[in-house]
């Protein structure tokens, strides 16, 4: 049997085994690519646009009698994107695009990246990019229902109470960790939701920010506002919640502190979450 076909204008085809038609039964809900690295720009919230390296995972369901998905189509879709879109929190388009593209009934989608904000030091003013590790995680499914969730990861620091409170000069202080996931209501068609406003308000949960450049006036302020501010990891966690509670845009979210201790074997940790539900 011959894999060629003849086409249009008389040129061979090659058989498109993976158009067949299966008999197996199966729905598959993802097949797609994953590890795919492409710059992609994201709209900064001063109307600027940064561009990012994302490391991507595609895919789209796959109905029972069809055999394979169409890897090329991933890329191509990519692509386009790469060099005609830009990544707001708001990629429903996108989606609805990989669906059509793959005639699938589902599509998904995650963008693995570094945002950079530039940050100026508290006192000198001083400004130097900082880079957030951030992860976008978009679905649509069958019946056109949306989900969207940011995933973002906030260095900080904090400053034990209990060691301030016992000690007779100085206290234990370490660089901890806010990681978010935060559904954004898609819905909200004229409200995006800023990276730039959510690492701030997670920021101020903490003891003080830290800065990727810093002169000794800053590092005095720095110091003096973190022995001001003492925080346990519950602390950190509870002054997120309340600020996530009231951040109009987001459905719900989960949240983890992790302070990388300096003193202790073992570092610090809290959980806690509200309406937040994975699929």
């Amino acid at each position: 049997m011959s894999n060629k076909q003849t086409g249009i204008n008389g040129f061979s085809t090659l058989l498109d085994v993976q158009g067949l038609a299966d008999q197996r039964g199966v729905t598959l809900n993802q097949v797609g690519i994953k590890n795919v690295e492409m710059p992609i720009n994201v709209l900064q919230k001063d109307g600027k646009l940064q561009q990012v390296q994302v490391l991507a995972t595609l895919s789209v369901g796959l109905p029972a009698e069809v055999k394979g998905t169409h890897m090329s189509r991933f890329i191509q879709h990519l692509d386009e994107w790469r060099t005609q879109g830009k990544l707001c929190l708001k990629p429903m388009d996108f989606l609805v695009g990989l669906k059509q593209r793959l005639e699938a009934p589902s599509a998904y989608t995650e963008l693995k990246f570094r945002y950079f904000i530039d940050k100026p030091a508290p006192v000198s003013g001083l400004t130097a990019p900082m880079a957030y590790e951030c992860i976008f995680k978009g679905s649509l499914n069958e019946q056109g229902e949306q989900r969207l969730i940011l995933c973002l990861k906030v260095p900080c620091a904090t400053l034990c109470p209990c060691s301030k409170a016992i000690s007779d000069y100085g206290a234990h202080n370490q660089r901890a960790e806010i990681s978010a996931h935060v559904i954004l209501n898609p819905n909200m068609e004229n409200q995006i939701v800023w990276i730039e406003d959510l690492v701030a308000g997670l920021e101020e949960a903490s003891s003080c920010p830290v800065y990727p450049l810093i002169k000794r006036v800053d590092e005095k302020f720095i110091t003096e506002k973190a022995y001001d501010n003492p925080k346990f990891v519950e602390d950190v966690i509870r002054e997120a919640t309340l600020f996530l509670r009231k951040f109009e845009g987001i459905q719900g979210f989960s949240l983890e502190v992790e302070a990388l201790e300096s003193i202790h074997a073992h570092n610090a940790w809290s959980a806690h979450a509200e309406n937040f539900f994975t699929e």
